[in-house]
């Protein structure tokens, strides 16, 4: 009996402590969630130098740290390894890569002995689809972990900063007489009319090439760009991107991003060098929380190479006419605007006449049906792969018919943006 009587305080011990841990992370929660969360974590102990994540490797763990340290790191395309940053108590990782859905990013190990709460990414994803207030949670923990603490400033654009500031201070106080609901009606109006404005109404004629694209908002306000830019007389250069947030500071934010893309692509035929630099000023003009993915590549029209870099945004689809073969264009990279030492491979794709390119937002693949299931990765390489044989416009007509199919009336919880270049 008093065995079991200690071994009984012993459990009702660990799980105070498991609940202490959980209050210290999601303040907002009710006791009987962090209760209900607390009866599903595991708690484990890693002595000091245990790599509890690794880098490439598709896993399935949120975690939390009850006590100790551990360190994250990422391993650069030349096998340097960059230190990211060191965790301690109540903190987590691991959010980013079930989010997504994809491999670990960074490689995580502990620095001293220590305990971590591990909860499963069904468990993870039950907490994030029933409490807004655990997602708020989840969502500042991956801005924080994207961010470093020092900005570069960067001179020649402190005067357009101070200019983007301003007009939002004005805009504030122009709408400071109207009642909350019609201020915010009205920014959200000015926020899409700067969105529109940022879209090309066609696309110049490019012999040899063919192209289609779609741009469907999940509300009035959209965060998606794409375009075709002039870089020289043999070279054109194509990109989608994505911001971050839905509102006209997100809408301004990438108004710039495309003024920059449209200055970088003519100043650098190389497009690691051209995002590179629309990082380091994007990174230097603004101070807020947004930051953007984005794919961008440079097209050879007599050789037909292209050089692209990807930089956190959705993998392209290239479908090969010859064989009818998929490949997904995995060039690794990190988001722009968020995080100093940016991370950015540069790859080369070869194409043929007949070959499609299809480059997508992240709405589409999460375009989910009446039940919650996702529309993903798979039924979109499925059309592509079927269809991928048809004209631009043709095969995005597909492509929207299919996800649309599939939703059957379901809510849009994203952009869904798509932009198809077909070689002829």
């Amino acid at each position: 009996m008093r065995a079991s009587a200690l071994t009984e305080r012993r459990v009702r011990r660990a799980l105070s402590d498991t609940v202490e841990t959980l209050q210290q992370v999601f303040r907002d929660l009710s006791a009987p969630e962090l209760e209900a969360l607390a009866a599903v974590a595991v708690a484990r102990d890693y002595p000091a130098g245990t790599v509890v994540c690794h880098q490439g490797e598709l896993e399935h763990v949120f975690y939390i740290i009850q006590a100790g340290q551990v360190v994250i790191s990422h391993r650069l395309a030349d096998g340097d390894e960059q230190t990211l940053g060191v965790q301690g108590p109540a903190s987590f990782f691991g959010e980013i890569g079930l989010l997504e859905n994809r491999p670990r990013s960074a490689t995580v190990r502990t620095l001293i002995d220590s305990r971590l709460l591990e909860i499963t990414e069904e468990d993870f994803k039950r907490m994030i689809y029933r409490s807004p207030e655990a997602t708020l949670t989840v969502l500042r923990g991956v801005i924080r972990s994207l961010r470093e603490t020092d900005r570069v400033t960067i001179d020649q654009l402190q005067a357009k900063n101070l200019e983007l500031h301003q007009a939002y201070a004005d805009l504030k106080a122009a709408q400071a007489e109207l009642v909350e609901q019609e201020r915010f009606k009205r920014e959200m109006e000015i926020a899409a009319d700067v969105q529109r404005s940022i879209l090309p109404a066609g696309f110049p004629h490019i012999p040899g090439f063919d192209f289609a694209n779609y741009a469907r908002p999940a509300r009035d306000v959209g965060g998606d760009y794409y375009d075709l830019l002039p870089v020289d007389d043999d070279h054109f250069g194509l990109v989608i991107a994505d911001v971050s947030g839905k509102s006209i500071h997100a809408a301004i934010y990438m108004a710039v991003t495309r003024a920059l893309f449209l200055a970088k692509a003519a100043e650098y035929q190389s497009p690691r060098d051209a995002v590179q630099q629309i990082h380091d000023l994007l990174m230097a003009s603004s101070e807020s929380d947004l930051f953007v993915t984005a794919f961008y590549g440079v097209v050879s029209r007599q050789s037909l190479e292209m050089r692209y870099v990807r930089a956190g945004h959705d993998w392209p689809i290239h479908f090969r006419s010859q064989t009818g073969q998929l490949s997904l264009l995995e060039a690794q990279g990190r988001f722009l605007g968020s995080l100093q030492g940016l991370i950015l491979n540069e790859a080369t794709l070869q194409l043929w006449p007949g070959d499609a390119l299809v480059c997508y937002s992240d709405g589409l693949t999460d375009a989910t049906s009446p039940d919650g299931e996702y529309y993903g990765l798979a039924r979109l390489e499925a059309v592509i792969a079927r269809d991928g044989h048809k004209s631009a416009g043709a095969l995005i007509d597909a492509i929207v018919a299919d996800v649309d199919h599939f939703r059957a009336g379901a809510p849009q919880p994203d952009d869904l943006t798509l932009l198809v270049m077909k070689v002829q």
